[in-house]
């Protein structure tokens, strides 16, 4: 039987086009395949970071106390430098949540803390150890004569405890036992009203320990009718040249977040205080920040704004400048 040959056109590719196609497709692949992990991994990151907030919220609500943990019973400075933030973790968090280890300060790695962080900024920092090297104004401040708030003191540098999850996480705990209750009518500092402040790792040493993706941050501040925060903020100020009140037309605090992203809001002042206690994780400006609380309405009126050079915050008038850092929703 006589075989007909195919028409012309129909035959197969040869192996250069083959070659060709694949190359082609392998190069698409190693443009794309990057930003598709990425997309991923943030979209992972985020939801275990939500989860993480809701389950410390609730066990926070669930204490019975969150101050005078370790600083009881005529221990030495020394005692509670050592031991509050420990003591807190064992004595009050692990009674409402569930803990599988706690590694003390010389030891933070034994419970997932890496050594050093990539902050948001693009900073590499070592990680901090205690209250002073969290932020220096725990410890280290302006002359009281200065301000209105007598209580603007703390003696004693608390060193970091840390525990894991059984989900997985990591975390390091800071905290002031002698934290104060809100202030909402006056000016304060943010760092008398901090109670625990909590730097998490969602997936320990693994890495890539940068803040904004397996490391953020957990603030819980006030020691009646506790606020707990986590704000996730943008890597830059929304307003760079110059400092925007808060209700000038179309230049207003809140529109320039909406105008650096859809998911972008002000962080109110409990989240903009978070964002000061933790602003070497940032890399923030120390000015002047316009927060969402609003106090009264009107350009006359006053909006609460937070100075990050010092943590002090008090209202202002909405007319008067601030810069803004948006936070993600």
């Amino acid at each position: 039987m006589e075989l007909t040959p195919p028409p012309k056109g129909l035959g197969g590719f040869t192996l250069a086009e083959v070659l060709i196609t694949l190359t082609i497709i392998g190069i698409v692949a190693a443009i794309t395949l990057p930003s598709l992990l990425v997309n991923v991994n943030d979209k992972a990151w985020n939801a275990q970071r939500k989860a993480l907030y809701a389950r410390m919220s609730q066990a926070i609500g669930e204490m019975d106390s969150i101050s005078g943990y370790g600083s009881s019973n005529g221990q030495s400075d020394a005692e509670i430098k050592e031991g509050a933030a420990e003591a807190f973790i064992i004595d009050g968090l692990s009674k409402v949540y569930r803990v599988q280890n706690i590694c003390n300060s010389n030891n933070l790695s034994a419970c997932g803390i890496p050594s050093s962080i990539i902050a948001l900024d693009g900073t590499t920092l070592p990680f901090p150890k205690s209250l002073h090297e969290l932020n220096p104004y725990f410890t280290e401040y302006p002359d009281p004569e200065d301000y209105s708030e007598d209580d603007y003191k703390l003696t004693t540098d608390i060193k970091a405890a840390a525990f894991e999850t059984v989900n997985g996480e990591s975390v390091a705990l800071f905290y002031n036992p002698n934290c104060g209750s809100n202030v909402t009518d006056t000016q304060s500092f943010v760092q008398t009203k901090t109670c625990v402040n909590m730097i998490y790792d969602l997936n320990g040493l693994k890495g890539p320990n940068e803040v904004g993706k397996d490391v953020g941050f957990i603030t819980v501040l006030y020691r009646t009718n506790s606020v707990v925060v986590a704000p996730n903020p943008f890597p830059s100020d929304a307003s760079t040249s110059t400092a925007p009140s808060y209700s000038d037309d179309g230049k207003d605090a809140a529109t320039l977040c909406t105008q650096q992203s859809d998911d972008a809001r002000l962080p109110d002042i409990d989240e903009l205080s978070s964002m000061f206690i933790n602003q070497s994780l940032i890399g923030i400006s120390t000015v002047n920040y316009w927060s969402g609380s609003v106090v009264s309405s009107g350009k006359s009126g006053l909006a609460w704004n937070l100075y990050m050079l010092d943590g002090v915050r008090g209202s202002c008038i909405r007319s008067g400048p601030s810069y803004v850092r948006c936070i993600k929703r």
